[in-house]
């Protein structure tokens, strides 16, 4: 199982105001809301102070005058009640509508800054820790931010009410009640520390369980190839037996924590009414009495709550920091401002169609100069490269594994950019140019063509979401797709799956190809896009490439050299610079690299024929005799 990168190791001490005051400005297109609650949380702190009060009136009341003032006491009591229970029901509403706007803005921008990326951002970070970003730490932030701007307001207003009620009837009485506060305090703050430290090493724990849920479902079918199930259990068992003994901790500390923040509480009430008993023979109302051991009883209850929401603040802090710096994280391939402000910027050029003077029209060179490449934290990938396309002309790069094949490619996509030297299009630095506008026509076709959930015709539709049915079917059919979709029971309309996992690599390729080519590209690069095919379906899928390469730039990567005969131009990479060029005749003419590795090639499929052909008479014999 893999090992995964700790983005937790750091132990927060203290809280980050200035991150959370960044944080609540996601919170302000719902500020009515927290207005609300705010409001509804000091008027529920002054019910909270009120009912105790009442309380006491009511029994001095039938102490002096055997009740006769009851009813009046009874209607205070009943709109207290009735008021505090219409602002619980709108605190529910107004919370439930802040926290569920605040998950989905903080998601669709995390989502919308996913989008903005360049691939250099994805090299470095897992799909686990994306998929954690958008979902567990958007959940818990959105959670706290409001409830505990709440709990503050109520809380405070709440612990100051009481306070000032009880200094105001007999100031003694109140200073005896409030001597619970000191050791109240350090047994939260001894609570929450050991608290935090559990709940941080929990939830590293589950962010490791859920990367291992992805990489164990993703690599089922290596799994059971390599029959590593056991194995696999065991090393998942290590992660859940780690997150139950950290919950049974965090389990362990609320069970010790609750009795003796309710042991002082009590403490409280005890001291009420001992101290209000020695002093009640002195003209202390009984009223007042009872009213301060209620305000003793309910001290602690926001000073617990205000603690259990400052620890979730804390606790928050990590998932705030990891998505703010992945909202704050800039792309590094972006236009200038130059081309952003429209003095650089076409926004469309021709389609590069053929002349009837056989002259290209739009993109008629792109030319790599001088460039060099290196990924981040490693070594060169291309050294001095340079590389002419011209207009309706296929390249197929060639090489052994690592020579900077793939990499030629993605520069030219502007995935990534040179480190060195410029790419040019039509003499102009491809930065100079609207990234939009360049990959809005590319078209890639990969080894492993990705689908989307939906249907066939959904699919193919992704390269022009414009694109009427007659179209995406007339696409399918130049391709050859269109000869496999007719036999499925649902035609255009069929499911392909997750991934597309319910149709076979041949067929995935050839909806990716009715893709491409419904999206009209100006640059196509075909990433070993037939590698991975058997002969016979390599076959059939080879009439919708040469369909989709027509009037076209095209680059093609293949370590099949059998595919790429037919290619404009052949050029062979070996550690980032170009060593042969030319067509395929002449390059086997020459007798080197190239000739080389054709004929390893062609001498492996031989034998492999030979050995399929040798086994058939064995496989017939067998199946006679068993007839």
């Amino acid at each position: 199982m893999t090992s995964y990168h700790d983005d937790e190791d750091h132990v927060v001490r203290r809280l980050d105001v200035s991150l959370w005051r960044r944080m609540l400005e996601h919170s302000r297109p719902y500020r009515k809301q927290l207005a609300g609650l705010c409001l509804a949380g000091m008027t529920i702190a002054f019910c909270d102070v009120s009912l105790p009060r009442i309380t006491g009136f009511v029994i001095d009341d039938a102490i002096a005058t055997g009740g006769n003032n009851l009813s009046f006491y009874g209607a205070q009591y009943g709109a207290a009640v009735l008021l505090l229970s219409s602002l619980v029901y709108l605190l529910i509403v107004l919370a439930g509508s802040a926290v569920t706007g605040v998950a989905y803005d903080l998601r669709r921008k995390a989502f919308a800054r996913l989008q903005e990326l360049s691939f250099a951002f994805y090299d470095q970070r897992p799909v686990g820790w994306l998929m954690a970003r958008l979902t567990s730490d958007c959940d818990r932030i959105s959670a706290v931010l409001p409830w505990t701007l709440l709990d503050a307001i109520w809380g405070g207003f709440l612990v100051s009410g009481i306070t000032l009620m009880m200094l105001w009837m007999n100031w003694k009485l109140a200073l005896v009640v409030l001597s619970i506060v000191p050791p109240l305090s350090i047994a939260t703050v001894i609570y929450q520390r050991k608290l935090i430290r559990t709940q941080r090493l929990a939830r590293k724990t589950n962010s490791k369980i859920t990367a291992g849920f992805n990489e164990g479902i993703a690599g089922v079918r290596t799994t059971k190839a390599f029959v590593r199930e056991e194995e696999n259990l065991r090393e998942f068992q290590v992660l859940t037996a780690e997150m139950c003994g950290y919950s049974v901790r965090s389990a362990i500390y609320a069970a010790i924590y609750l009795p003796v923040i309710m042991t002082f509480g009590a403490t409280g009430v005890g001291l009420a009414l001992w101290r209000g008993g020695l002093i009640s023979g002195l003209g202390f109302p009984i009223g007042d009495l009872v009213a301060f051991m209620q305000y003793a009883a309910i001290f602690h209850i926001p000073i617990q709550e205000m603690a259990e929401r400052f620890t979730g603040l804390q606790s928050a802090q990590a998932s705030a920091e990891r998505l703010q710096a992945l909202l704050d994280t800039a792309p590094t391939i972006v236009d200038s401002d130059e081309v952003r402000c429209g003095v650089l910027l076409q926004r469309r050029w021709p389609r590069p169609d053929l002349a009837s003077d056989g002259k290209a029209h739009g993109i008629r060179e792109i030319r790599f100069e001088n460039v060099d490449f290196a990924y981040q934290g490693s070594s060169r990938i291309l050294c001095d490269f340079n590389l002419t396309i011209h207009a309706g002309e296929s390249i197929a790069l060639v090489g052994e594994t690592g020579s900077g094949k793939s990499t030629v490619a993605r520069l030219v996509c502007r995935f990534y950019e040179p480190t060195g030297g410029r790419i040019l299009l039509d003499g102009v630095d491809y930065r100079e140019r609207s990234l939009e506008w360049l990959q809005s026509n590319l078209g890639i076709v990969l080894q492993e063509p990705h689908l989307f959930s939906g249907t066939i015709r959904e699919n193919i539709r992704y390269g022009r979401l414009q694109a009427s049915d007659a179209e995406i079917e007339s696409v399918a059919q130049q391709v050859g797709a269109a000869a496999f979709i007719s036999q499925l029971p649902k035609g255009y309309d069929t499911e392909v799956g997750e991934s597309g996992n319910r149709l076979s690599t041949g067929q995935k390729q050839f909806v990716s190809l009715a893709r491409a080519l419904l999206a009209d590209p100006q640059i196509l690069v075909l990433d070993e896009a037939t590698s991975s095919l058997d002969t016979e379906t390599e076959r059939r899928i080879q009439s919708g490439v040469e369909t989709l390469l027509r009037g076209r730039i095209s680059i093609i990567i293949a370590h099949r050299l059998s595919t790429i005969r037919s290619a404009d131009r052949i050029v062979v990479i070996s550690r980032g610079r170009i060593v042969e060029e030319g067509s395929h005749r002449d390059l086997l003419a020459l007798g080197g690299q190239y000739a080389t590795l054709y004929s390893l090639q062609f001498r492996r499929e031989a034998e492999s024929v030979a050995v399929q052909t040798a086994s058939e008479p064995e496989q017939f014999q067998v199946r006679n005799t068993r007839a």
